[in-house]
């Protein structure tokens, strides 16, 4: 066996249920890549709150542990298997992994891969490929928002909450978001109305301020809030969810009260979105991230990165992130984009 792949790459693993005290760095072997498949060194990752609700077991459907955190990555074809046809050792790519992202080499299959600018930078990119794409996405698909609409964000300053933000001053739109009092300097920054969550009844806010009624809700905390808020939708307006149902049980609750509130004779209707279906259909989620590195090239969206760790500190950068007080990202990087 050539030299080379008895080089070892290291992980970071689940080692069982719990907080990120159980996130802990193995070693791998570094082995050729199989026919169809990719090796990349991986560049940037996000820390997001689906790494946490995996690690927890907080999911319809549990990882097994041990596994690898880590929703996307960013990074470098390093080596290409038989069969690859589009990319070429040295191309800059991006995924949306589901798990495998804590890491400093990864193997994916070839349709997985986003092709990326190498004039980006992989810390920026990294968020665009879930956050963004979920906040493009319920805006621009799922609700189909048009300039001046007027619209609320449940969950407004953490990765996603940042992301619909910028893509809502981006398109003309009236924003009102639900965050912590510490956290509303960002949302005023962005033209948003920053409602207390804890301190204000914000049923109370917008009925007194859109006495009309909403366009849109996106709502990425769920629980009582697809209840409460659906009463602040006019006529014709649109509820989307995207939040993590954390059972099997809660999945269904959830898509049975999605059933019901569209069956309401008041005009209104209830979406869910994930981003499950890029598995299905691919194309709609390449369009939109093609989309989203053209606005960053250009410098009309830019992530808010709270913090940037080493891969290899995942576990203090998911504690970061549990803490609470993160506004916007948490990204990990690799060897080659520190």
């Amino acid at each position: 066996m050539n030299n080379i792949y008895r080089m070892k790459y290291r992980s970071v693993i689940v080692t069982q249920r719990g907080s990120s005290e159980f996130l802990q760095v193995v070693e791998n072997f570094l082995r050729a890549p199989h026919p169809g498949e990719v090796r990349i060194k991986i560049l940037s990752a996000p820390v997001s709150l689906p790494d946490v609700e995996a690690r927890y077991g907080r999911s319809p459907f549990k990882l097994k542990v041990p596994f690898v955190p880590g929703y996307a990555i960013v990074g470098d074809v390093d080596e290409i298997g038989e069969g690859i046809q589009n990319f070429s050792v040295g191309d800059r790519v991006a995924a949306l992994t589901v798990f495998g992202g804590y890491s400093e080499y990864i193997y994916l299959k070839e349709n997985q891969l986003v092709p990326v600018s190498p004039t980006l930078d992989p810390a920026e990119v990294a968020p665009l490929i879930l956050n963004y794409i979920v906040s493009y996405q319920t805006f621009h698909r799922s609700a189909r928002v048009n300039p001046g609409d007027k619209v609320l964000i449940i969950g407004a300053s953490g990765g996603i909450g940042t992301a619909f933000l910028q893509l809502g001053k981006l398109a003309n739109l009236t924003m009102y978001g639900l965050a912590s009092k510490s956290k509303h300097e960002v949302l005023s920054d962005y033209g948003a109305m920053p409602i207390d969550y804890r301190s204000q009844d914000f049923l109370e806010v917008i009925r007194e301020t859109e006495p009309g009624g909403l366009d849109a809700i996106f709502d990425g905390v769920g629980g009582d809030y697809i209840r409460r808020s659906f009463s602040l939708l006019k006529p014709g307006g649109t509820y989307v969810g995207y939040c993590n149902p954390q059972s099997l049980s809660g999945m269904f609750r959830y898509l049975g009260l999605v059933l019901w509130l569209n069956l309401l004779p008041n005009g209104r209707s209830a979406k869910l979105y994930g981003t499950g279906i890029s598995r299905f259909n691919r194309q709609p989620f390449l369009d939109d991230w093609a989309t989203l590195f053209n606005l960053l090239e250009a410098g009309k969206i830019k992530p808010i990165i709270a913090a940037k760790y080493p891969i290899l500190e995942a576990a203090e950068a998911n504690q970061q992130l549990e803490s609470g007080e993160v506004t916007g990202n948490i990204v990990l990087l690799g060897s080659g984009a520190i």
